[in-house]
């Protein structure tokens, strides 16, 4: 029994250590502004296109759904309210965090992988310069940076969704959908929908980052960190997103 548990508690140590590491790292010298900046351009601007067809879909879907829903009760005027509290609250730190996962957390461990397999982090090593704070930290920093701001697109995108399918399907005034929207939100939705995306972050680029940085076994060893990647980033986004959530929610109720 012991054995088996052996290495789950060994794994979740060394990601531990790893994160304390890149994080004490962040106010340590040398910082590698300019592989930041190049992080920021690939995991930020690279992910515009799939994080614009996802916020868009995303407010389309919601609008027709809960339209539909609403209609029962004569209150279909209330459909950007319902649009703008599940985007900013849930479907877009969450959904856009997905496809960050599915494409970057995924990417990092690929290349990281491979510098590992092929012993170039060995090399870096031997001429003295630190792995976590050139290869990790600056992947923290840029995820951290770039992924609230792609949900706050990612949120506005659908509510242009939201309002394509109110104005053109249900016939409401462009006016009133849209005041609606802004009316329905509050601090705390927008705490919630900012705080989200940047925990999510810290997960999507240090899971990427571990499972790289321990790869082996050649190619096989990199294509199975990359999966591992995906996977166990996907589940702690949305682990993390139901503590989250309910943090929030004891606030409103007390």
């Amino acid at each position: 029994m012991l054995d088996y548990l052996k290495e789950p508690f060994i794994s979740i140590q060394e990601f531990y250590l790893l994160t304390g590491r890149a994080l004490r790292n962040v106010a340590a010298r040398p910082h590698y502004g300019d592989d930041i900046i190049a992080q920021m351009d690939l995991i930020g601007v690279g992910s515009l296109p799939i994080v614009i067809l996802t916020g868009l879909f995303a407010g389309l879907v919601m609008a027709l759904q809960m339209s539909r829903a609403l209609q029962q009760y004569g209150q279909v005027d209330q459909t950007g309210t319902l649009v703008s509290i599940s985007l900013v609250r849930e479907l877009g730190p969450v959904l856009t965090a997905l496809m960050m996962a599915g494409r970057n957390s995924s990417g990092i461990a690929s290349e990281l992988g491979s510098m590992k397999v092929t012993e170039q982090i060995d090399a870096m090593r031997a001429l003295g310069t630190d792995p976590i704070q050139k290869l990790v930290t600056p992947r923290m920093v840029a995820t951290a940076v770039m992924l609230p701001l792609l949900t706050i697109l990612a949120d506005f995108i659908g509510m242009v969704g939201g309002w394509f399918v109110s104005r053109f399907l249900l016939d409401l005034p462009s006016q009133q959908y849209w005041s609606t929207v802004w009316r329905a939100l509050e601090w705390n939705d927008i705490t919630q929908g900012l705080l989200k995306p940047f925990v999510f972050a810290f997960i999507i680029s240090l899971v990427g980052c571990y499972y790289g940085l321990r790869a082996s076994g050649g190619t096989q060893g990199v294509g199975r960190a990359t999966t591992q990647s995906m996977v166990a980033a996907s589940v702690l986004i949305l682990v993390a997103d139901f503590f989250l959530g309910k943090i929030f929610v004891s606030q409103i109720v007390s």
